[in-house]
């Protein structure tokens, strides 16, 4: 095999590819990135047999076929080479790697180890602009949970009624819910739990102006976009059902500025703990919010904002992290925090511009 391509796009590629090579497993080979070189096409596969990804990118093909490279020493040696042509040389024993004065030899793995890419059967797609589904998965894929022991909520169940997707996750302690319209989708129902990590490392690409299409296979989701194609197994379980959680209506709700909460609930967990959360006393008759803060022999903190309130006065006390990771994925100036009673859980709510909804569980009031 030998071929040349620009640094700056192999580099790219690599940077994707890399994102499936295995970096625990015992078996050798799914440390390597495979090389294949067909046409004018350079193909680059890696997999952990739960992730694969395969990128396709042109290249100059002097002669076909196929090498299994080690996968991070690759991608630090392209990384680390000038803007230049790379040239390839590769058989099943090493593979040369040249740009301008540089010279590289590698010892290459057997590429009759590494496993096929998976064929699977489509049975349901839809697409959404990259974009749109990037922002989507930013706000609720940091809700997931990091506990294995409950699969299913490390993932993110998406699914699409009627034209309109919907992203939820929720690590039991609090809960994020996104919506988009999708007019031109299909009728059929979809319905899937996606790994957060998996959803969080196809959001963090750069393609601003592409469109992505997710498809359902029986046990596997499989996302392309471009050139790129991800497959990733689907979580087993049944998740939770979250719409018995969403209270219907408000006792009492506070319209405020985004960026004054933040900065004051910060100030305010200075002098918070884990045990002594921040406290939210909101104040119907002075149209005010009061955050305060406690913690025993350090200090207390409050702070006092304005806002618009209706319905009653209400004090309920939320862990800050929580409440900060919620208004971090609001996009709006202004947010509502409506509130039933001291023990139901909080909603934050984008405003009507935005369809965004994060619940958080209360912490008890001493």
């Amino acid at each position: 095999m030998k071929f040349s391509i620009n640094q700056t796009e192999l580099q790219n590629a690599i940077v994707i590819v890399l994102k499936g090579v295995s970096t625990r497993s015992t078996l050798p080979i799914l440390s390597g990135i495979l090389l294949e070189a067909r046409g004018d096409t350079l193909t680059l596969q890696a997999t952990d047999l739960e992730l694969s990804i395969q990128y396709s990118v042109a290249a100059l093909v002097e002669e076909e076929g196929k090498a299994v490279v080690p996968g991070k020493l690759f991608s630090e040696i392209v990384k680390n080479l000038p803007d230049a042509a790379v040239h390839v040389e590769a058989d099943e024993e090493s593979a040369l790697v040249t740009c301008d004065a540089s010279s590289f030899s590698l010892k290459a793995l057997n590429y009759e180890d590494f496993p096929g890419f998976p064929h699977v059967d489509v049975k349901q797609r839809i697409s959404i602009p990259f974009a749109q589904f990037s922002s989507m998965v930013r706000r609720v894929a940091r809700v997931v949970s990091k506990d294995e022991s409950r699969a299913v909520l490390t993932g993110v169940l998406v699914t699409l009624e009627e034209g309109r997707l919907r992203m939820v996750a929720t690590d039991s302690y609090r809960m994020a819910l996104t919506d988009a319209d999708l007019p031109d989708a299909p009728a059929d129902e979809f319905q899937a739990v996606i790994s957060g990590s998996f959803l969080s490392e196809i959001a963090s690409l750069s393609l601003p102006e592409a469109t992505l299409s997710l498809a359902l296979a029986e046990n596997q989701i499989v996302v392309t976009c471009e050139d790129t194609v991800f497959i990733n197994r689907r979580i087993e379980g049944n998740f939770p059902n979250y719409k018995q959680l969403l209270p219907e209506g408000f006792v009492t709700r506070a319209k405020v500025d985004v960026d004054r909460l933040v900065s004051a609930v910060k100030r305010a967990s200075l002098l918070g703990s884990a045990e002594a959360p921040v406290r939210f006393d909101l104040n119907t008759a002075s149209q005010t919010m009061q955050l305060s803060a406690a913690t025993q022999d350090v200090g207390s903190a409050q702070e006092t904002i304005g806002c618009e309130i209706e319905g009653e006065d209400v004090e309920i006390a939320f862990n800050y992290s929580f409440v900060l990771a919620g208004l971090s994925a609001v996009s709006t100036k202004k947010v509502y925090l409506e509130v039933r009673s001291p023990m139901d859980p909080g909603i934050l709510r984008a405003e009507e511009s935005e369809d965004y909804l994060y619940l958080v569980m209360p912490v008890r009031i001493a």
